[in-house]
């Protein structure tokens, strides 16, 4: 099992970092505002007008360190990283596997089947700590749709019937997602879901958790010698990563979802943190965007017992069991791929 390494996310604009030794040193203004051993890193996460020197990411590429560069708002730009580890032919049969539409459906299914049984899951949990702060009919049948919406999966077998389950499931689920908003109605209200760019307050936050997430999970997945870019229920697409978009229908819910929620409803971010920009785009202003990061790592500490496994591991730990899971079952080790799913 791969130990849980921390990540550095830099978000100070005009940061510099260099190499000293065997450590990362981040200065700003010319002074060290941070030094770490490269040991202790898993990844670095840098946003905006933040620059790296080449000796650097070199130090970085044979350490296994992962180089992620975004831009201010959060938006994917590029990543510098060492050569794929893993066998060749572990990615060859996924790739075979992806090509076999019935088999790729086998493996969409239990990616979906996760992600409506989490959400509902969110949804139960409101209705038993916050029934009397919600529509209880509105969530209450939105919780049975997404029961009957998990029995239709498990039963189909053709790609796009289950893609049109899931859009119809995240209609049901994100109907009553403001019911689950018990504070601060006046500045997150949430109405559907939108984004590139979002264009509310809870749109925002979501989309940059999601950004966040996909960060752990692509990195998890290359990390075992997975292709991220060649999923089963996402398709094949230059530019984007599939089957890290795979994998992470699993934690939206459980992990994003929730912190979204959480950070909302204990006023943790609040509404003057967004900026509305004259296009109807909404970003966070840099406080919040630190307060997000934080929390993430943060949550990412929390332990868990996994369902399969049945060992209490971190939550940061999750996409890196999930993969080797995956992994496994390509192999032949698994009968299937074993999703997770939230008790």
């Amino acid at each position: 099992m791969k130990k849980l390494l921390n990540t550095l996310f830099v978000t100070t604009q005009g940061a510099y970092l260099a190499k000293e030794g065997e450590t990362v040193t981040v200065k700003t203004n010319g002074d060290v505002a941070l030094r770490l051993p490269i040991h202790t890193l898993g990844g670095i996460v840098c946003f905006g007008q933040v620059s790296c020197s080449p000796y650097l990411m070199g130090f970085c590429a044979e350490s296994g360190v992962a180089v992620s560069f975004l831009t201010e708002n959060g938006d994917f730009l590029a990543k510098v990283q060492g050569p794929v580890s893993g066998n060749v032919l572990l990615r060859r049969e996924q790739y075979r596997r992806a090509d076999d539409l019935l088999g790729a459906a086998k493996v969409a299914r239990s990616f979906l089947s996760a992600k409506v049984i989490n959400s509902r899951t969110v949804l139960q949990r409101v209705l038993r700590d916050h029934a009397d702060k919600v529509d209880l009919d509105a969530v209450t049948a939105s919780s049975q749709a997404l029961v009957n919406c998990a029995r239709r999966i498990q039963i189909e077998d053709s790609l796009d019937s289950l893609r049109g389950i899931e859009g119809e499931a995240a209609n049901v689920y994100f109907s009553v997602f403001d019911n689950l908003i018990t504070s601060q109605k006046d500045n997150f209200v949430f109405r559907d879901r939108n984004r590139r760019p979002p264009l509310d307050n809870v749109n925002c936050l979501l989309s940059f958790l999601y950004i966040l997430l996909m960060h752990d999970v692509r990195s998890a997945l290359e990390s075992v010698g997975l292709d991220p870019a060649v999923g089963f229920l996402h398709r094949d697409r230059p530019g984007r990563y599939s089957l890290a978009l795979d994998l992470m229908e699993e934690f939206r819910p459980f992990l994003s979802d929730r912190l979204a929620l959480s950070l909302i409803n204990l006023c943790q971010v609040q509404g003057k943190g967004f900026l509305k920009k004259e296009s109807g785009a909404v970003r966070m202003d840099d406080d919040t965007r630190k307060t997000v990061l934080v929390a993430y790592q943060k949550r990412k500490q929390d332990e868990i017992e996994h369902p399969f496994i049945g060992q209490k591991i971190s939550i940061g730990l999750l996409p890196y069991v999930q993969s080797l899971l995956m992994a496994r079952y390509l192999r032949g080790d698994l009968d299937n791929y074993p999703p997770f799913i939230w008790k």
